[in-house]
């Protein structure tokens, strides 16, 4: 069994001053691939062009860092998640995906619908966030940031950015390895 510590970025706009609610796309996707051993065996990070507001908010820029140049030079979202989903079938086991939160799977789900891809590859999914909430239930549901304060980690890279988060989603993951429930 593998886990694939999973984080995206997607398109965003400020709520205080959005005008009208536009859907979210994947930016960014970032994993990294844990084995049974507690040992990261990969890293995969990708941008990715969307289709339906192409052009990224300042707000977005500013919260994720990732340039509207990056994403214009990125792939569309097809070819993307094609090249994420060998990189997952390249450990040559069964695997679970693991994100903080429930977001990312609706995420993933959402853009796979846009661009009519299979959505089955989702189904063996967990909430590390909201596992971690129950474990530590004296903490309960917090960020990603106040849980590595938490323990005592720190948060190391770039804050929304996919690829550092799920590096840093990951060093909970494997202090708490043997109490996930699949």
């Amino acid at each position: 069994m593998h886990y694939i510590i999973v984080d995206l970025e997607a398109t965003c706009w400020d709520r205080a001053t959005q005008t009208e609610r536009k859907p979210n796309e994947i930016i960014e996707i970032g994993a990294v691939c844990v084995n049974e051993q507690k040992e990261i065996i990969g890293e995969f990070m990708a941008f990715v062009k969307p289709i339906l507001n192409p052009t990224l908010s300042d707000f977005c820029v500013s919260l994720t860092t990732i340039t509207q140049e990056q994403v214009d030079n990125a792939e569309y979202f097809p070819l993307v998640c094609s090249n994420f989903q060998t990189w997952i079938e390249g450990f040559d086991s069964a695997y679970f995906l693991c994100s903080w939160g429930n977001y990312d799977k609706g995420q993933f789900r959402h853009d796979c619908l846009l661009h009519n891809l299979p959505i089955e590859w989702l189904e063996n999914h967990i909430s590390v966030k909201h596992q971690y909430g129950k474990i530590r239930s004296k903490i309960g549901l917090v960020g990603m940031g106040k849980a590595l304060k938490a323990e005592g980690f720190e948060l190391e890279g770039t804050h929304h950015r996919g690829i550092d988060d799920a590096r840093n989603i990951s060093k909970i993951f494997i202090k708490y390895f043997e109490k996930w429930k699949y």
